[in-house]
């Protein structure tokens, strides 16, 4: 897909030249066929095929916009987890809406939605848990994710689940601000000085929020 220029946000005016030291951690890229330890438990797949689940799909050879503006076009929800990319266009540093990673799509649908779908587009595919079952994010998961996702803020970082255990972290829920009543795993990660509140779909991707004060954190007793 082309980008336009209506996806570009030129940077400030009046920066200095040089290099400027970013004490922020660098965002690490992650593949979708990646595995997350998570508490919580896939949704197990209804037999009813009237009903809408949020499907993580793999979409070959890059062409998850593509897709999505093909799916939506049919009245499908979908949702990209993307980020700004600094890139210079005609001269001008410029910030670019681009995909955290290649091949990813979460498409809210029923599976007989998906299904037809799948039948015009044979490089949209069904991730695959473990235990060979389709990867179905719940509801309320998703709506988490997005929540956090959707603001593009520079200061997420997309995790390798390899390089951490969610096990290990505490679930917490956020009092207040901007993600007032949104879950996630309190727990130390990679490349951040302090611990950070890690939003995760299992199976698939996982995104670190920004520093919140621990006044704003409780955690959540089983």
């Amino acid at each position: 897909m082309t980008e336009t220029d209506q996806n570009n946000v030129p940077e400030g005016e009046g920066g200095t030249s040089g290099t400027k030291s970013d004490s922020r951690p660098e965002v690490i890229e992650i593949q979708c066929d990646t595995r997350i330890s998570m508490p919580q438990k896939y949704v197990q797949e209804s037999q009813k095929d009237d009903e809408k689940h949020w499907f993580a799909m793999r979409v070959t050879y890059s062409r998850e916009v593509k897709i999505k503006e093909a799916l939506e076009e049919r009245g499908i929800e979908c949702f990209i987890p993307m980020r700004y990319q600094t890139k210079v266009i005609r001269g001008r540093k410029a910030k670019i809406l681009k995909p955290v990673i290649h091949n990813l799509l979460f498409a809210h649908a029923t599976k007989t939605e998906i299904q037809e779908v799948k039948k015009g587009y044979d490089y949209l595919q069904y991730i695959i848990n473990r235990e060979r079952q389709k990867i179905i994010v719940p509801d309320a998961q998703m709506q988490t994710f997005i929540a956090v996702a959707g603001t593009y803020d520079d200061q997420l970082i997309w995790i390798n689940p390899d390089d951490m255990n969610l096990k290990k972290g505490a679930r917490v829920r956020i009092t207040a601000g901007d993600f007032e009543g949104q879950e996630g795993v309190f727990v130390k990660v990679k490349g951040a000085r302090d611990k950070r509140v890690v939003i995760a779909i299992k199976g698939v991707i996982a995104v670190a929020m920004a520093t919140l004060h621990p006044s704003l954190i409780e955690v959540i007793k089983e």
